[in-house]
């Protein structure tokens, strides 16, 4: 069975010849309702010199369907994915989304296996080996450690972060997104208490759940609130949606962001927490 991990020393070394020709997954949440997020990420692999291009036939992974049990609609979805990622020439492809891009390595796969289609799996396996979240991109291919300095990261308020569970659970990023976001000129970060704790969305999960996630984000909001940051940022922005609804029904005056917009924010073009923005 193929890797379903990319090639990181490959990507450094191509990255020590030339820009790396990178395919934005830009996810159908993002597009359809955060798509500052993605001009954000475009604006900080473009920053760094790097060519980004849209794959245009992408939709959405499949990761609803899967978590909903519906195998059979899912195949269709996935099949789309991995022909719209295999139009393109690039070397590697990018999400601002821990959830979608751990819905491509893990979930693709297994749904053409179960559909019986071996060889539609082996190219998810490959497209999957060539996703990464942004993160991951920045810190183990681009070499991005300080905010500031290599990418003029600039965010003078104080902030707090979310850490999605695909991203903590599967993708294992750690301290990535968090870590750059310390490193940001100007920034008060303020660690979230429980901070490994679920949000309580889950996808389908706060629909077929209403009680137990209501209860999930209630939690969340609290101890967001218990830090008086003028924003929570976080990597995926269907998490980030069901905390700022939690947020604004409380009326605490903090907004969420994704953390590509905070890195994406200069001292020339700076993200205002407390401007709200259009999507």
């Amino acid at each position: 069975m193929p890797n379903a991990s990319p090639d990181v020393e490959s990507l450094r070394r191509t990255c020590a010849q030339r820009p790396l020709r990178i395919a934005l997954f830009a996810t159908c949440i993002v597009d359809a309702m955060y798509p500052r997020v993605a001009h954000a990420t475009v604006a900080i692999l473009r920053r760094l010199g790097h060519e980004v291009i849209f794959p245009a036939g992408q939709a959405c992974c499949g990761q609803m369907h899967v978590n909903s049990g519906k195998f059979e609609q899912a195949f269709g979805v996935v099949k789309n994915h991995v022909e719209a990622f295999e139009a393109d020439e690039y070397d590697v492809a990018v999400a601002p989304s821990g959830s979608c891009v751990a819905s491509v390595k893990h979930q693709q796969p297994m749904i053409a296996e179960r559909a019986g289609d071996q060889g539609l799996a082996d190219r998810a396996h490959c497209i999957g080996a060539k996703t990464m979240e942004l993160s991951q991109l920045l810190v183990d291919v681009l070499g991005i450690t300080n905010a500031a300095e290599q990418l003029g990261s600039y965010f003078p308020h104080p902030l707090t972060y979310h850490s999605s569970c695909h991203g903590l659970r599967l993708l294992r990023l750690d301290g990535r997104q968090e870590g750059l976001l310390q490193t940001v000129e100007g920034v008060d970060f303020r660690p979230l208490p429980e901070a490994d704790q679920c949000c309580g969305f889950g996808g389908t999960f706060s629909v077929k759940n209403p009680d137990v996630s209501g209860a999930m984000l209630a939690d969340k909001v609290s101890n967001i609130a218990t830090t008086e940051a003028a924003a929570c940022a976080g990597g995926d922005a269907s998490c980030l949606m069901h905390i700022g609804g939690g947020l604004s029904r409380l009326q605490t005056g903090i907004r969420t962001v994704h953390f590509a917009e905070v890195l994406a924010s200069t001292r020339e073009n700076p993200l205002n927490p407390h401007e709200e923005v259009n999507a």
